[in-house]
């Protein structure tokens, strides 16, 4: 049941999500317009102009095309973000509520507002491989956090609170392994992250935390979606046609 209400789950995103982008392609998105607008009138942290919104996601700083809903890395502009980080800014577009604030409260993943369907693959996925790749490698990981502006957290071999964006953060915890015990991570998200993101998007956004934090560490990005290729190819497509 707990499958099946996954795929039922991630394929009504994916609908919904491919309308949206049909919409942007099209010139025809109210919500984006609006939301841009909003952002722009509303919001002195916010970087907008006539032919482009820029935000920061992982301290990374994006810029989205307001006519096409193209997203590009500012300062690898031949670089395409991934599906991951796409669909993620696609998605806080399109689901934030009207008006989305961060709690400060940070909570496991199970507390997070109608993420359980996700939270086995959650566990079975993204934190057991965060922690098989960083064992042994705490250091590249601590100093990983503070390139993505992480704030240092006495819990763990090594914890950081990170900016998602400027204005939402979760946080990495990480012990070690030794001869009697494996690595273990986890991480902690702002309880109301559901308010600016779908919930399977909270998954989208632990997947892509260990992406910045492999690049900033200085090792391959590690991408646990990378399967998802095809997905990927269709969003490009959606914004490219």
């Amino acid at each position: 049941l707990k499958n099946r209400a996954y795929m039922e789950a991630r394929l009504t995103a994916r609908m919904i999500h491919n309308s949206f982008c049909e919409a942007v392609r099209m010139g025809e998105s109210e919500a984006l317009g609006l939301l841009m607008d909003e952002f722009e009138n509303d919001s002195s942290d916010l970087e907008a102009d006539e032919e482009n919104l820029y935000l920061v996601y992982f301290n990374k700083k994006l810029k989205i095309n307001r006519i096409t809903g193209k997203i590009f890395y500012m300062e690898e502009p031949e670089r395409k973000p991934g599906f991951d980080t796409s669909i993620t800014i696609y998605n806080m577009f399109h689901y934030a509520c009207e008006f989305p604030v961060e709690s400060g409260k940070l909570v496991p993943f199970r507390e997070v507002k109608r993420v359980y369907p996700f939270e086995a693959a959650y566990k079975r996925t993204i934190l057991k491989r965060f922690s098989e790749t960083f064992s042994g490698h705490v250091k590249e990981l601590s100093e990983a956090c503070k390139a993505l502006g992480g704030t240092a957290l006495p819990q763990g071999d090594a914890g950081y609170v990170l900016p998602v964006f400027p204005f939402l953060h979760m946080a990495v915890l990480f012990w070690d392994g030794d001869d009697e015990f494996e690595a273990q991570g986890n991480m902690l998200f702002d309880s109301n992250i559901t308010d600016f993101l779908h919930e399977e998007n909270v998954v989208c956004v632990a997947a892509d935390v260990v992406y910045y934090l492999t690049l900033a560490a200085g090792m391959e990005g590690e991408e646990i979606y990378a399967a998802s290729s095809r997905e990927a190819d269709s969003l490009s497509n959606l914004t490219e046609m």
